[in-house]
């Protein structure tokens, strides 16, 4: 194994501790525990506060796990619920549709794939889970802006994929607003021409959209007069209904 780094390894260290009980530490009990100079400790825990990964009480003067920490470590709980949730449903999707089935999360501005289920036959397909797609440009995407609470329609031009792609923030936003008013978002041949995707929202028991589930496959399975199948709408939604339920009963 290489070089580490001394301070990373100390500031670990303090997160461990911390997080080991429920009680707050002062540092001369961290000190103790850590074998270190208070002195050493003090500018460690200076920027691990600096950065939200640790908070200090104002009247105690001691320490505890800070907010930021605590919402990466829900994040990475919320999506392995999320996961976790989705699989039966995932795959019974994938038997009523006959085609291929994802689930996504906002990471970064784009879609991460979490789950997928192959389409059920004997097609070469690959499996996708970590991959990135690209939110304007795709149904699980859209799905995912639309119902971002914090998301706003970038004035930038966006990159084009395919002759069909959304490229203008105008288009987007016209777009996500179709989406909040029927519960579901499509593209048609806009991130790979020949290829469709219909996707529904997931969420959770506060009634925040924590992902999206949708299905993926060739124009003419999905499209009935270049309109995506009503029937396999109906499938996508029973799903993403049904995930939410079991998410709400969490």
């Amino acid at each position: 194994m290489g070089e580490t780094i001394q301070s990373v390894e100390r500031a670990a260290g303090i997160l461990r501790l911390l997080a080991s009980g429920p009680r707050e530490l002062g540092v001369a009990e961290l000190a103790r525990a850590m074998g270190l100079p208070k002195g050493t400790l003090h500018g460690i825990l200076r920027t691990l506060v600096h950065v939200g990964f640790v908070e200090q009480d104002e009247i105690t003067g001691k320490y505890r796990l800070g907010g930021t920490l605590l919402h990466l470590g829900s994040s990475y709980l919320d999506v392995n619920e999320l996961r976790t949730r989705s699989l039966n449903w995932a795959d019974a999707l994938a038997g009523r549709s006959r085609e291929s089935v994802w689930i996504g999360t906002l990471h970064e501005g784009e879609v991460l794939v979490v789950h997928h289920v192959f389409r059920p036959d004997d097609s070469m397909q690959v499996l996708q889970v970590g991959t990135l797609l690209p939110a304007h440009a795709s149904a699980l995407g859209k799905v995912l802006l639309a119902y971002d609470p914090y998301g706003e329609a970038e004035p930038r031009p966006l990159p084009a994929h395919t002759p069909r792609t959304l490229v203008t923030a105008d288009d987007l936003a016209k777009e996500l607003e179709l989406v909040r008013g029927r519960g579901w978002a499509a593209d048609v041949e806009e991130l790979v021409e020949g290829e469709v995707s219909i996707a529904a929202p997931i969420r959770d028991r506060r009634a925040v959209t924590v992902g999206a589930i949708g299905v993926r496959g060739a124009v003419e399975r999905l499209t009935t007069d270049g309109e995506p199948r009503i029937d396999v709408v109906s499938f996508v939604r029973d799903a993403a209904r049904a995930i939410t339920r079991d998410l709400s009963r969490s």
